[in-house]
């Protein structure tokens, strides 16, 4: 079985961005979805994105934002990636999917597998994004989406291990789990949840 893949999501500061990529982490993402703590403008992404290495992939996050201010934000900000997570329709990821581009469709609810709307990961995440509220992942009649997908909502150091053994999550996506304060991350809290989650397959 492959390693598992690690998403740290709300990075703010070159610390941020420094300790997530030394403890591992397959992913960054950076908030442009406006009202959150974590949101940071282009410019700002810009700086922490271009001291990502080119095998980390680096993720503009968006929430209910217009084809043309993702389009705008992810080429300002240089992030190859970019994850939609709000009423986008199949047309949108049409429209945004551009060569060297990953595209992430984020969504609550429970779907059959990743790629029905032409993303290449499927984000699962619980009902209200960013509350570090989890969300019934053991449920009994949970089935797991066929294809890369990741498990998001409410995953912090101390659950990530449990909560891929009992999905069977390709991957994990983490951002307030990893916070001392509201939008604030904790290092310590990075590099334990990277190595938690390593450890699922190790």
């Amino acid at each position: 079985m492959s390693d598992l893949f690690v998403k740290i999501c709300g990075l703010k500061t070159a610390r941020d961005v420094d300790v997530a990529v030394a403890a591992g982490a397959d992913a960054v993402g950076f908030v442009f979805a406006p009202g959150s703590p974590r949101t940071i403008d282009a410019a700002t992404a810009r700086a922490l994105v271009a001291a990502v290495p080119d095998g980390v992939l680096t993720v503009g996050v968006f929430r209910g934002q217009s084809v043309e201010e993702v389009r705008r934000f992810a080429e300002e900000s240089g992030v190859r990636g970019v994850q939609l997570h709000g009423e986008e329709g199949p047309e949108d990821f049409a429209a945004l999917r551009t060569e060297g581009r990953t595209l992430l469709r984020a969504t609550a609810e429970r779907v059959e597998r990743c790629g029905e709307y032409g993303e290449d990961l499927l984000l699962l995440d619980a009902p209200d994004p960013g509350s570090g509220k989890p969300w019934n992942w053991g449920a009994a009649d949970f089935t797991a989406p066929e294809g890369r997908w990741l498990l998001a909502g409410g995953l912090n150091p101390g659950n990530v291990r449990e909560a891929v053994e009992v999905t069977g999550a390709w991957g994990v996506d983490v951002s307030s789990g990893v916070e001392r304060a509201r939008g604030v991350k904790s290092p310590e809290l990075i590099r334990a949840f990277v190595e938690a989650a390593r450890g699922v397959r190790g």
